[in-house]
């Protein structure tokens, strides 16, 4: 017998409606509100009830999910685009700044993606995953170039991307707070130089 997954139906037209309603309702949310709107309140906007919300998001972070996938796509391609920088430790950096922009997006996305890395279950994982890898590729390329340490992990990176878009979040008086703690957060990224041998060494 064969074991080839079942392609998934096609949405009938009203169902794809209905998706396409509840997730812009989301996204004005989410964007006014934070990530914790009401999810009931999303399907009233987008006049459908609460039960075919879950039909199409089967909870929070599968809607988070959904609604991020544009800015997910962005930064892909940003991160393509920066892959061919002659200045790898720039390109991180700047990709970085990115990450902490799209975190920043939206009140409680930034907590919500740095809890995923441990929830193998979450549905933020489909961001995580090849936010990952796209980082870790500039990390890399900036490593072996010899201007960042070699024991910085993308991982660590990421959450402290998170964290920096958490702290602004939380200080929305300050709005320069997230970019001057990336600054300083990343002069600790850049390999140190080699020392000259003194004499007598």
């Amino acid at each position: 017998m064969s074991t080839a997954p079942t392609p998934a139906r096609p949405m009938r037209a009203d169902a794809r409606r209905n998706y396409d309603r509840l997730l812009g309702e989301a996204r004005t949310s989410f964007a006014a509100q934070g990530t914790d709107a009401s999810l009931e309140d999303i399907a009233r906007r987008a006049g459908v009830g609460i039960g075919t919300l879950y039909r199409h998001f089967p909870n929070r972070q599968a809607l988070m999910n959904a609604v991020f996938q544009e800015a997910l796509t962005s930064l892909l391609a940003r991160s393509h685009e920066l892959a061919r920088s002659d200045k790898p430790c720039t390109a991180l950096v700047e990709w970085l700044g990115a990450i902490v922009t799209h975190a920043g997006a939206y009140r409680g996305l930034a907590q919500a993606l740095m809890s995923a890395p441990g929830d193998a279950t979450s549905a933020l994982t489909s961001c995580h995953v090849p936010l990952r890898q796209a980082g870790d590729r500039l990390l890399t390329r900036a490593q072996s170039s010899g201007s960042v340490r070699a024991d910085v992990s993308i991982d660590d990176l990421l959450q402290l991307t998170n964290a920096i878009a958490l702290a602004a979040e939380q200080t929305p008086a300050d709005p320069d707070l997230a970019d001057r703690l990336l600054r300083l957060t990343l002069r600790g990224l850049r390999a140190d130089p080699v020392p000259s041998a003194r004499p007598g060494d």
